[in-house]
């Protein structure tokens, strides 16, 4: 019998927060062996099985998984399906919101950032797919914005954790990415180093100096400018821990996602 190994948060008595890892399900190879993510090239009779594990384990039938692009779109879900359907309502879709019970909301990530926010008082809840154009565009701050617009949420009444990602170490990039954050006004002397360059994956070595962004670090000060205070971050790295979470990087992008996600009961 499937068995998911999940990652779990103590966000409060009446909330079932968590990260999946690599284990307990059924898929093969680079998706191994957990994976629910229908857009990453896995079986779908292991998805199948696999999202059908969770759900027994987590005692829902409605799971959400938005189909992400990279973008800063938050869309509210309830138990009442849109018109246009879940699917054509979750295209493109990047940050998902709920108040309704019983219902799992969560976002796929493969070493960017995964991050959710639970309203205890209003008892409402996000979770926050944020890459690195994600991140650049702000949408961790957008999505506390929609919780204010359709909760009434205060930020500092929040509660947020940082999930698995990938670290400072890992994260090389290009000039323009650096230059990018820094046009958007991020303090880049918190958020990002230089150290010397990473081996290609041919194996040759390029010369010189690549600039590194803490994308971890970025989401939390984000979250801090908002005014959200309550801030976990749990500290893993996709790339240095690529035996129990999914790294794109590591993996490639032919390779399974992680789902962090929350449930209100």
């Amino acid at each position: 019998m499937l068995k998911p190994q999940l990652l779990y948060y103590e966000l409060g008595p009446k909330v079932t927060a968590f990260s999946t890892t690599r284990h307990g399900g059924c898929s093969k190879g680079r998706h191994g062996a957990f994976n629910i993510n229908h857009y990453c090239g896995d079986d779908e009779a292991d998805i199948a099985r696999n999202l059908a594990a969770l759900k027994k384990l987590l005692g829902v039938e409605q799971v959400v998984l938005p189909h992400q692009t990279h973008g800063t779109e938050v869309r509210l879900i309830t138990h009442q399906p849109p018109a246009e359907g879940w699917q054509n309502a979750l295209e493109g879709v990047d940050a998902v919101m709920t108040a309704d019970t019983g219902i799992c909301i969560g976002v796929s990530t493969a070493d960017c950032i995964p991050i959710l926010l639970y309203d205890e008082v209003h008892h409402a809840a996000a979770a926050i797919h944020a890459g690195w154009r994600g991140t650049v565009k702000r949408i961790a701050a957008k999505a506390v914005e929609s919780m204010r617009d359709s909760f009434g949420t205060h930020p500092e009444e929040l509660k947020a954790v940082i999930g698995p990602g990938i670290s400072l170490e890992a994260f090389e990039v290009g000039d323009e990415v650096y230059e990018q954050f820094q046009e958007e006004g991020f303090p880049m002397e918190k958020i990002a180093r230089r150290y010397p360059a990473l081996l290609p994956p041919t194996g040759g070595i390029e010369g010189g100096f690549k600039w590194h962004i803490d994308l971890p670090r970025c989401n939390f000060l984000q979250l801090q400018e908002t005014a959200v205070r309550q801030i976990e971050m749990t500290g893993i790295c996709t790339y240095q821990q690529s035996e129990d979470f999914f790294s794109a990087r590591k993996l490639t992008v032919d390779s399974g996602r992680i789902y962090t996600a929350i449930v209100l009961r």
